[in-house]
């Protein structure tokens, strides 16, 4: 770092008097960085803002619709209003509700209202959990919200009989099953990579919990665990974002934060962490549970430089893994290999096309920086929207005749739609080298939906159709080529605003979709100030030697802008300068900023001079700094 570095804070400090909420607020302005007691006091600050927020929307002639269990955290937080958070309890626990997602808010009131909640809430939520049968539910984010719960919990009231806990269990057996999922939960995530990686939106369906454990957890372990596991999400959230938003690729994401890439929960998460975004609406919704929390959490200095201090280009591979395979696979949850290019102007981010999630994947993208992210589409990609019963039993224990059609209903319009642009196909093979994407489709006959789509943003400008074959744009300060390897037409893009959303919007950009079951699509990025002009950048595109043929399967090799000569076949390794890509060499993290073994349940996080290690052999964090140079 250069010590002559200043920081603007006229931007991010709020004070309780703020006249905007964040979200509608300028974008943040870094200009360096701070000192620590400046960040820390900046952190705090964004932490009192949505607090502030949320209880100054309280209507107490209609506390039934304003105050909900968020803010009644918020409220105990700050020994405020105990006889309404008494009331509303009451309310909410007259016909208490199933699963994870009521789970965690019902805990969180349970501690944070400990010795200020009245003994009938008490004895209410006390017996809720002895009557109510908790669902468990089918996702990854599900089971840690569901097991954080049922381990605080038990902690809270131990050496309880079978008959006063609704699972048929004791104290001890319930904190037991909790602690030993818990445990096996960390133990893959630090060996073999998380299931749910980098999502857009889940991200605080476990950063919630693990805060809950750092806060709340009386045993040692599961305390420091709880800590040691929030630095490694937020060290990932760091590294992969630009300018605060997280792109590409992600496990799962949704149909506005798939093109609107800052408009997701995890820019809540950058902004109240690392102040360089605007926060979503309303602070995110489930964000919200995090600020009380969030203040006895402080994020390390090495992460908080990773994500708002970028000297230069670099690149990070990673492993992680799919969801569960319960049909159709061999094996479990086979390895994810996620690699990702970021520069100033830009970032591209790809897996290597395997199907983490049928519904909700998101596989690889080319996404710019905008100086202000609200409301752009700074992204393109392609897909093949896939569709089919096979493909969803393949990762869901439950009947399939309802499968395709029951999902559409549940918060997942877009799945059986041609024009959808979410989701994982088996067809789909992708190879990323630095800037350059080659993304390769081998479609059977017969299959649902026998096209690929490619997103055309409406903040592109100057889209030119070459006759070369390419297609050429420039997003922000970004030149972007495309080059679809099959004939194509174009459609507007229709667009579903929300999970529940029965009907298609127009919200601008288009669509290139191309109906032909062996296809491909190559995308190289640049950044404008390395050309003269944009003309100059199609005349170097249109100059490199690029051959490829569909038949018997696609095949491309291509020298990219920056010298790397890259064969590709569809089910086959890629080869660069001639020689094969080994994918079982990766390691965890490999990268200038996050390293760990393949299981070594340790993760190295490095910024310049400044290195922290997260060690969970055993459960200790050694923070160093190398002298200067």
């Amino acid at each position: 770092m250069k010590s002559a570095f200043t920081f603007a804070l006229c931007l991010l400090t709020a004070v309780t008097t703020f006249a905007q909420p964040a979200y509608e607020a300028p974008v943040p302005v870094i200009n360096g960085f701070p000192a620590e007691d400046e960040r820390l006091a900046a952190y705090r600050a964004r932490i009192d803002e949505v607090m502030d927020w949320r209880i100054g929307r309280i209507d107490r002639a209609q506390a039934t619709r304003t105050v909900d269990m968020a803010t009644i955290v918020m409220l105990l937080d700050r020994n405020q209003d105990i006889d309404l958070c008494n009331q509303r309890m009451l309310e909410f626990l007259q016909n208490p509700g199933t699963g994870p997602f009521w789970m965690f808010p019902v805990t969180c009131v349970a501690f944070a209202g400990r010795d200020k909640l009245s003994p009938e809430v008490h004895a209410a939520i006390r017996d809720m959990w002895r009557t109510t049968r908790q669902l468990r539910g089918d996702t990854e984010n599900h089971w840690v919200m569901y097991y954080v719960s049922l381990y605080l919990m038990a902690e809270l009231y131990p050496n309880e009989p079978a008959e006063s806990w609704y699972s048929g269990k004791t104290s001890e057996e319930n904190l037991a099953e909790a602690r030993g999922w818990l445990d096996d939960w960390m133990n893959l995530t630090t060996t073999v990579g998380q299931g749910e990686y980098n999502p857009t939106h889940y991200i605080g369906e476990y950063a919630i919990p693990m805060a809950m454990l750092a806060n709340w957890a009386e045993d040692p372990a599961m305390k420091q665990s709880g800590r040691m596991m929030l630095d490694w999400l937020f060290a990932e959230l760091a590294t992969y974002t630009l300018d605060g938003v997280l792109r590409g690729p992600n496990s799962r994401s949704d149909e506005g934060s798939v093109i609107e890439r800052w408009n997701a929960l995890a820019s809540y998460f950058s902004w109240i962490l690392f102040g360089n975004t605007p926060p979503t609406a309303g602070y995110g919704g489930w964000g919200l549970y995090f600020a009380p929390l969030a203040k006895n959490y402080v994020l390390p200095e090495v992460i908080h430089r990773i994500a708002v201090d970028r000297d230069g280009d670099y690149v990070q591979r990673d492993r992680a893994r799919t969801r569960r395979f319960w049909r159709y696979s061999d094996v479990l949850s086979p390895s994810v290999y996620k690699t990702n290019y970021i520069r100033r102007d830009y970032a591209v981010g790809s897996t290597q096309g395997i199907v983490n999630d049928a519904i909700q994947a998101h596989i690889w993208d080319v996404t710019w920086s905008e100086p202000d992210p609200r409301g752009k589409h700074n992204t393109m990609f392609s897909l093949h929207p896939h569709s089919s019963s096979q493909a969803m039993q393949s990762q869901f224990a439950t009947y399939p005749e309802p499968m395709v059609q029951g999902v559409t209903f549940e918060g997942k319009p877009s799945y059986d739609s041609p024009d959808k642009i979410l989701g994982g196909s088996r067809f789909e093979h992708v190879f990323q080298d630095l800037d350059t994407v080659i993304a390769l489709y081998d479609i059977p006959p017969g299959t649902r939906f026998p096209h690929i789509n490619g997103f055309f943003s409406k903040d592109l400008k100057n889209r030119t159709e070459d006759e070369s074959g390419w297609i050429f744009a420039q997003g922000g300060n970004a030149y972007l080529a495309y080059r679809p390897l099959a004939p194509y037409h174009w459609i507007p893009y229709l667009h579903y605003n929300g999970g529940w959303a029965k009907e298609k919007l127009p919200v601008g950009g288009e669509l290139l979709v191309s109906p032909h079951l062996k296809n491909g699509t190559i995308v190289q990025a640049a950044s404008a100030d390395e050309f003269g002009s944009f003309a100059a950048f199609q005349a170097a595109i249109r100059a490199l030697p690029l051959e490829f043929s569909l038949e018997p399967k696609p095949t491309v090799k291509f020298t990219t802008l920056r010298g790397k000569r890259i064969a590709f076949i569809h089910g086959h390794a890629p080869t660069v300068d001639g020689v094969p890509v080994d994918y079982a060499q990766w390691k965890l993290f490999e990268g200038p900023h996050l390293n760990a073994e393949v299981g070594g349940r340790k993760l190295t996080i490095t910024h310049g001079r400044l290195q922290r290690v997260l060690d969970f052999n055993t459960l200790t964090i050694s923070d160093t700094t190398s002298p200067a140079e």
